[in-house]
Parts: C-alpha cells; sequence; structure tokens
C-alpha cells in the first residue's frame, strides 16, 4: 500500500451511490460559509472597532468553520480506513495507512493550517498592531487553510456528483456550485485592496480581474452537471457579499482604537459584489452553444467574452456605485468606509488616473490575462469532471 497521494489515483471508478446526500457534504458546506461570514466579519471589526482581542465573535466563526470541516473529514477518513466497504475503500485515496476520498484529505489538511494560523496571527498582532494588509504572513496561512476547506468541500461534491445515482445528485450538484461560489468569495476577500468602487476606472482592476475569475467560473463551468453552473456560483458569491453588506450594519459599534477620523456607529460592511454573474451568464451561454473541439480557440472565446461584458458592467456600475444614487442600505455606496478613513471627496473619485489610466496596453493585458485564465480554467474544470474518488 502506498503511502502516498497520486493524484492519477484520481480516476474513474465503478462505485455504486446511494440516492441520500451524505451528511457530511452538508457539513462541509456549513463550515466554508462560516468561514466566509467570519472572514467577511473579521474584515468589517477590524474596521469599524480595531482590534481588542483574539477571541472576537468573527474569529470564533472562522475558526469554527475549519473544527467542523476537518472534524467531518476526519470522521470520513477513519469510517472509510476502519469500517468501509469495499467500493468505499476502492473510491479512496491512500495516505501513511488511513483511507479517504480525495477532499477529506484536501479538508483535513485545511483545517490543520487554520488552526496553526490561530496562535500565529494572535502573536502577529500582539506585536505588530494591526494589519496594514490583508495578506499578513498569519493571514496567508490562514487563507491557506481556507482555501483547502473549501477546495475539500469542492472535490467530495464533485467524487459524489460524478459518481452518483438517482434523485440526491441533483442535490450534490447544488453543493458543488454552492462551494464554487464560496470560493469564489474567498479569491474575491484575497483581493479586496484593488477591487474598490474608485479602483475600477483603472487598467490594474481589471487586469487582476481577469486574471483571476474566468479560471474560477470556467472550472465551476467545466466541472460541473449543472445546467448552468457559472451563473450559479457567480449568484452564489454576489449573495454571500450581498448579505453581509446588508446585515453587518444593523448592528451598533464603535471603535475601540484611535486615530478616529470617521464617525463609525454601525460595523461598517463590505463593497457592494463585482457584477460576476452578467459575465458568468454570457460563459454559460457560449458554452452550451460552442460546437469548437480545441479548448484553445474555446479560451479565446470565453476570454474575450468575459472581458467584454465584465469591462462593459463594472465600468458604468462603478460610476453608479460612487454617486449619491448608491448611498443607501441596499448598494452601502457611503457606509464602507472604516474609522480611520478620513472624510473628503476622494471618497466619491475614481483613484489612480493619471499613474494607471485605461489605456489599450493595459487592457490589452487584461485581455490576454482573460485568455489564458480561462485556459487553466478550462483545464482544471475537466480534471474536476473526471474526479471520482
Amino acid at each position: 500500500m502506498s503511502n502516498a497521494v497520486s493524484l492519477d489515483q484520481v480516476g474513474p471508478v465503478p462505485t455504486e451511490r446511494s440516492s441520500a446526500v451524505p451528511w457530511y457534504l452538508y457539513a462541509l458546506a456549513v463550515g466554508s460559509t462560516s468561514i466566509i461570514v467570519g472572514a467577511i466579519w473579521d474584515i468589517s471589526w477590524h474596521s469599524t472597532i480595531g482590534r481588542d482581542t483574539f477571541w472576537t465573535p468573527a474569529h470564533l466563526a472562522m475558526y469554527l468553520g475549519g473544527i467542523l470541516g476537518g472534524l467531518s473529514s476526519g470522521w470520513l477518513a477513519l469510517k472509510t480506513t476502519f469500517a468501509g466497504s469495499a467500493a468505499e475503500r476502492g473510491a479512496s485515496v491512500p495516505l501513511w495507512g488511513f483511507r479517504a476520498p480525495l477532499g477529506a484529505w484536501v479538508a483535513i489538511w485545511g483545517a490543520i493550517a487554520m488552526l496553526t494560523s490561530a496562535p500565529f496571527d494572535d502573536w502577529w498582532h500582539n506585536a505588530y498592531g494591526l494589519d496594514v494588509e490583508v495578506l499578513s504572513p498569519p493571514h496567508t496561512v490562514l487563507a491557506a487553510g481556507i482555501l483547502g476547506i473549501i477546495l475539500g468541500s469542492l472535490l467530495l461534491s464533485l467524487a459524489w456528483q460524478n459518481n452518483g445515482r438517482g434523485p440526491g445528485t441533483g442535490r450534490v450538484q447544488v453543493l458543488f456550485g454552492y462551494s464554487a461560489g464560496v470560493l469564489i468569495a474567498l479569491f474575491a476577500l484575497l483581493v479586496m485592496e484593488y477591487n474598490a468602487p474608485n479602483q475600477q476606472h483603472a487598467s490594474l482592476f481589471y487586469q487582476i480581474s481577469c486574471g483571476l475569475y474566468p479560471i474560477l467560473l470556467l472550472a465551476a463551468a467545466r466541472g460541473s452537471k449543472l445546467r448552468w453552473p457559472a451563473t450559479t456560483a457567480a449568484a452564489v458569491y454576489m449573495l454571500l457579499i450581498a448579505a453581509m453588506l446588508w446585515i453587518l450594519p444593523l448592528f451598533p459599534a464603535e471603535p475601540l482604537l484611535g486615530p478616529i477620523y470617521n464617525r463609525v456607529t454601525h460595523m461598517v460592511p463590505p463593497a457592494f459584489p463585482l457584477l460576476l454573474v452578467i459575465p458568468a451568464f454570457g460563459i454559460d451561454l457560449l458554452l452550451r452553444r460552442a460546437t469548437c473541439k480545441s479548448d484553445w480557440v474555446l479560451a479565446a472565446a470565453v476570454g474575450a467574452v468575459f472581458f467584454a461584458l465584465f469591462l462593459a458592467a463594472q465600468f458604468f456600475f462603478s460610476e453608479f456605485l460612487l454617486s449619491p444614487l448608491s448611498r443607501n442600505w441596499f448598494f452601502g455606496g457611503d457606509r464602507i468606509w472604516s474609522y480611520d478613513a478620513r472624510p473628503g471627496p476622494w471618497r466619491y473619485q475614481f483613484w489612480n488616473q493619471a499613474q494607471d489610466p485605461l489605456s489599450l496596453r493595459g487592457l490589452g493585458l487584461a485581455l490576454l490575462f482573460s485568455f489564458l485564465s480561462a485556459r487553466l480554467g478550462l483545464a482544471w474544470g475537466g480534471w474536476m469532471a473526471r474526479v471520482k474518488r
């Protein structure tokens, strides 16, 4: 028996699945949601209150999600190893004498990384104070662990979907689409420093977005058996972010650290989510009608569709988000500023117009990144469509 995980083993396995959706798939979906909610809540906590203790509700929500994902995957590994049927053991990957589906191993690793980051993050804040960047060293470890939990949920849903029989398969397909949307939300949080509405008339925003989101949307589209997989994943992302935008300001809160330049009386929410559902719908529509057998040609077409639709949607929508029309509870146009953000007209202006304008060169790079990202997404999605362990 090999003690190493080989991706060559992640291939077709002739197993029969019952129609009942296993409880651990729901547990991982709940855990992933708790993590993302906690992460958004934690960013809001830093923007509203500052740093008072490690044991904030936001941190507890994140680590609860990691523990839930790790324990449910650990249970699955123990059950498969010691009490699994021949079919379950055949549809598993060996590691150090234990057996479990690939997604369970990824989620277990993610839980370990998350729990490892907790004391590291506490020490970092005590030594250096507030983070000036989202991806500080402890947050990088935490982000890797969160990625493991979400990818584990994605892979377990994939294995069940690709092997499944009966009416439960449809629910698992929805769970896969949901996990893909949570994954998009995670990466959107990681690049949130470049996603502000004020930055959406600069080339860098479109280069980052075109290099990041097509790979996620295309992977979801090719790996899923839903009718509108990319649209579903993008809609889940938008609903998660928008829900936090609408819910967080309902709770009163005040800063505990200085200097305080902005009078904050309620939790600061995230900015309105990107309109990814528009290019995602275009991707789904194109893939449903495409007859080309070359993934390179298909990637060029899909990359161009994403670039054109995303640029058209986000360019004009960002103007709306900076206008007085967006300053309400739904769009949250004037609620996103932290307690240390000085008031001024800069809040309602586009930044970096002189240093990084929307030039032909900048947009050309964005289009190139969209093509490369789409090609990687098709390759990743093709691999996911074959995952059965």
